[in-house]
């Protein structure tokens, strides 16, 4: 049984820390901003995340383990789509991701990712399948965070593709198996990176270290659910869940150790500290981190001419403050904030731009446990 109180090595705790500047911390409120708001579809269960098709199309994940359509004419199929692979649904544990491959209009191909197993012995998976616009078919698994673990907490999920070709996705910790964020003999607390047909690339950070794991692009991360590259500026974000407090938004590069357990803004739910160690020598800060947490969940670059003013800046889902955070970005920095759709008191799971410039947010209910979501359509107020 591993230990979940297991906090910082003790060889680490003895080491002298380097201290660093610390990162932009968000005040617990952040100012409202009117948009106009249209839903899209609504019914949905527990939505997860959002792809958009080249015909005009959306599939949305549930995280029950339904990948639904809406199709061109905003009309949500009642049926799900067919040939979804077997889905572990418990806590936090479901269908994750839906992400079209970047030749999606040549190939058909979509990636899910996606918890198997049961509650004993379970792991996030990533896969692939052909998508005819009913149906996914020849579905095969790419990855397979190892070990396999108990429980249904702490599983990232999130995938997204780069330039060459590449994808990355980020993998949970476990939650009580937060030790081994650190260690790279396993893929939990993880970003990986893969080709799209799910082999390593040569060129990933650890290949050539026999007690790392291939597929591992960074490490150190606790339970990352958002995950995005802002193509103009050539710049790959995460944010991942702190415990209470600690919350971060993280800049992705190869090889980069982000902390979690040894530093960390957060202390555990109980009250305890985690670690007496912010920043520690060797780790990587982040550019924002938020205490109280907001637990963030799905983020992306703005890059778009609807909200012309708004470019390069962060769009955050907040599950606990039921609101979208805009982080306004300067010179890659954050500089401040607003808050988005706090009226309408729903969490915030995903959000994406769309291709028209449009923001959409998958939205549920806090009330209803998760049950009449919705998706929503966000323009500039009138």
């Amino acid at each position: 049984m591993i230990d979940a109180r297991i906090l910082v090595p003790a060889a680490l705790v003895a080491a002298s820390p380097v201290a660093a500047a610390e990162p932009y911390h968000s005040a617990e409120q952040a100012p409202s901003e009117a948009v106009s708001v249209e839903v899209v579809a609504e019914g949905l269960s527990q939505p997860w995340s959002i792809a958009f098709l080249p015909n005009g199309a959306m599939l949305v994940t549930e995280r029950g383990g339904a990948l639904r359509l809406i199709d061109e004419a905003g009309v949500l199929h009642r049926e799900p789509v067919a040939g979804v692979p077997a889905v572990y649904s418990e806590s936090q544990a479901g269908l994750f991701d839906v992400v079209p491959h970047p030749d999606f209009a040549e190939n058909n191909l979509i990636y899910l990712s996606y918890a198997h197993g049961d509650s004993d012995a379970n792991a996030l998976r990533i896969g692939r399948g052909t998508f005819d616009g009913k149906a996914i078919s020849d579905f095969e698994v790419l990855f397979e965070v190892a070990p396999l673990k108990k429980g249904g907490a702490h599983y990232g999920g999130r995938i997204q593709f780069l330039p060459d070709g590449t994808f990355v996705a980020t993998t949970g910790e476990g939650y009580r198996y937060r030790d081994k964020s650190q260690k790279r003999d396993n893929t939990f607390g993880k970003t990986v990176r893969l080709n799209a047909d799910g082999s390593v690339p040569a060129d990933n950070p650890f290949t050539s270290d026999d007690q790392s794991m291939d597929a591992i692009y960074t490490f150190g991360h606790r339970n990352p659910q958002g995950l995005a590259y802002d193509a103009e500026a050539g710049v790959l974000y995460a944010h991942e869940h702190g415990p209470k407090g600690g919350d971060e938004i993280n800049i992705i590069a190869p090889g980069a150790n982000y902390g979690w357990p040894i530093a960390t803004y957060g202390i555990d739910y109980s009250g305890a500290q985690i670690s007496p160690f912010k920043d520690y020598k060797g780790t990587t800060q982040p550019i924002l981190h938020w205490t109280p947490s907001i637990a963030p969940s799905g983020l992306a670059v703005y890059r778009g001419d609807l909200f012309a003013d708004w470019s390069g800046d962060l769009l955050v889902g907040a599950l606990s403050y039921r609101e979208l955070r805009r982080v306004d970005m300067e010179n890659g920095k954050p500089v401040g904030e607003t808050s988005l759709l706090k009226d309408r008191e729903e969490r915030v799971r995903d959000v994406r731009v769309g291709p028209d410039g449009a923001i959409y947010a998958a939205v549920s209910e806090a009330r209803s446990g998760g049950e009449n979501g919705k998706i929503l359509r966000l323009t500039p107020a009138e």
